[in-house]
């Protein structure tokens, strides 16, 4: 039997006249995931992208799972494709909706007709379906207000659509519609969560990793990059990590500075450096992953002595969120158990015993004049070199020289 995704979106149908531009991008995002699974024939109509697949070869599952990463897709249903006629709908429904009804009770069949040409209305499309259900599995009865499943009839243009009811997308909007982030990503919980959620939002996710070798190793570097690997499923299947190492920073901050100062001078070195790097790769904000009063470094009056380091906006998603929520997140995305790898991270290196909690900027950037800032941070920004990332695996570029 014939069967073909139909994928329905959410916000992307309040953008009125700007409504076209976001179907385009998903249009062209989800041919680039079907690649993988066969020849697949991707169009729109009436709020609705279609995935027919064009041969026998086509991987369904395969392009209904991929498709499931797209953001601006809320709902997609896998259904059999019949003829606008009552009795080809008829059969359809008796010989594709038997299995999906399997260990249920109850079902309803809700009814569409785009097609107003159609003899039927959508009452008597319901009532014509269910009588037909009922035939094919009289054990089965009709709960119109709480049922198991809700079987869907839709008569569309191109044809008529059975199936089992929808599940559920990645919501948001298409990547690529609100611009680009630069994610500092390191190899914790929270910061792969965050550029999941800004995909999510639209912004199209590079990310900046800080190293401290040989006090954080390869095995460390390389966990990181496994995790961008996960994000960059939701980030149009490619991504760029930017790697700096702030070795020779940290050094010179336990030779110079006190102590309960390391973790917020440190951060503001990070910020200024992924502020540079995002300003020349054209990135329009910075996303971190921090929650409000997770750690020392994530006060209220920490991130206002940090913040000022960078010229950009710093978005958090995660500002308000409890770390179960968050954890929650990383789980549904597939990072967490790769997040929890115990491997060190340049933050855990030269951890202050007693970090400030609620510094004062002016003590802070007296700290900070010891040390010749512009140079270190210079420094740092000629050594950088990029990862390119996909799914299937990351590539170790050359370090490149500051141009």
């Amino acid at each position: 039997m014939k069967e073909i995704l139909l994928l329905k979106y959410g916000e992307i149908v309040l953008k009125g006249a700007n409504k076209r531009y976001f179907e385009d991008m998903l249009c062209r995002q989800l041919r680039r995931k079907a690649k993988p699974h066969g020849n697949f024939e991707i169009y729109r109509s009436q709020s609705t992208i279609y995935i027919q697949p064009k041969d026998d070869f086509c991987d369904m599952d395969g392009m209904m799972a991929a498709a499931g990463k797209v953001f601006g897709i809320v709902a997609i249903c896998r259904a059999a494709v019949c003829e606008k006629n009552m009795e080809s709908i008829l059969e359809t429904v008796k010989a594709y909706i038997p299995p999906h009804l399997e260990g249920k009770k109850t079902f309803k069949v809700e009814s569409k007709r785009s097609d107003k040409s159609f003899p039927l209305d959508s009452m008597e499309i319901s009532r014509e379906a269910g009588g037909a259900i009922l035939s094919a599995c009289p054990r089965m009865r009709v709960d119109v207000h709480n049922p198991d499943v809700t079987v869907r009839v839709e008569v569309r243009e191109f044809g008529a659509y059975v199936h089992p009811g929808p599940v559920k997308g990645a919501g948001g909007m298409p990547v690529g519609s609100n611009g680009c982030g630069l994610l500092l990503l390191s190899g914790g919980i929270d910061s792969p969560v965050a550029g999941y959620m800004m995909a999510k939002r639209g912004m199209t996710i590079e990310a900046i990793h800080f190293e401290s070798f040989p006090y954080t190793s390869e095995l460390a570097r390389d966990k990181v990059l496994r995790l961008a690997q996960i994000v960059s499923e939701y980030n149009q299947d490619d991504m760029i990590v930017h790697v700096v190492s702030l070795t020779h920073i940290q050094e010179e901050l336990v030779k110079h500075c006190d102590e309960d100062y390391f973790t917020l001078l440190l951060r503001r070195y990070m910020m200024t450096i992924a502020d540079r790097v995002a300003h020349r790769y054209g990135c329009g904000a910075l996303i971190t992953g921090e929650s409000l009063g997770q750690v020392a470094s994530q006060t209220t009056e920490a991130i206002g002595v940090t913040d000022p380091a960078a010229t950009l906006p710093v978005l958090r998603p995660c500002i308000g969120l409890d770390k179960e929520d968050i954890v929650v997140t990383a789980r549904k995305i597939g990072t967490f158990d790769t997040s929890i790898e115990p491997f060190e991270d340049c933050c855990t290196v030269f951890t202050p015993r007693h970090p400030r909690t609620r510094p004062d900027l002016k003590k802070v950037l007296e700290q900070e004049r010891k040390l010749p800032f512009e140079e270190l941070v210079e420094e740092a920004l000629a050594g950088m070199y990029r990862v390119d990332v996909t799914p299937e695996g990351y590539e170790i570029r050359q370090p490149i020289s500051q141009n």
